[in-house]
């Protein structure tokens, strides 16, 4: 078996490509604070829990971000958007995850989730030209 660093570098990798694990990874090695979260990051969360057998990596995407919306953890859920794009979600699928969601945390919560979500899309120029609830001064 790879060890976990080696198996964290490459799931990494393939899922958001060698400048954002090189981002990573430079945090991890620079011996600094947060070298160690950054460290656990890629050995434990990449390495060891995303490259268990078990669930494809869409489907983990799908349960990560389901979980960051109910945590309103809108950085983070914007790069497992990103992830999970990367992954295979479409931007249907997605619209889907955050209806799903809507009576188990409310739509106070999926509000600012889609905010998030259309950033994300409008990164890749899939976002068809909807706004944010800020966008329309509805927040």
């Amino acid at each position: 078996m790879k060890d976990k660093w080696q198996a964290g570098h490459e799931l990494v990798t393939s899922m958001m490509g060698p400048e954002f694990a090189a981002g990573i990874e430079g945090a991890a090695k620079a011996g600094n604070f947060g070298s160690d979260i950054a460290r656990m990051a890629i050995e434990w969360a990449f390495g060891d829990v995303w490259s268990r057998p078990g669930l494809p990596r869409r489907d983990r995407s799908i349960v990560v971000i389901s979980a960051l919306i109910a945590m309103d953890k809108h950085a983070e859920l914007k790069n497992h958007l990103r992830f999970g794009l990367n992954n295979g979600l479409t931007v249907a699928e997605i619209q889907e995850i955050l209806i799903q969601t809507i009576p188990y945390v409310g739509f106070p919560k999926i509000a600012e989730a889609m905010t998030a979500t259309i950033e994300v899309l409008r990164e890749r120029g899939l976002d068809g030209g909807v706004k944010t609830s800020q966008d329309n001064n509805l927040l």
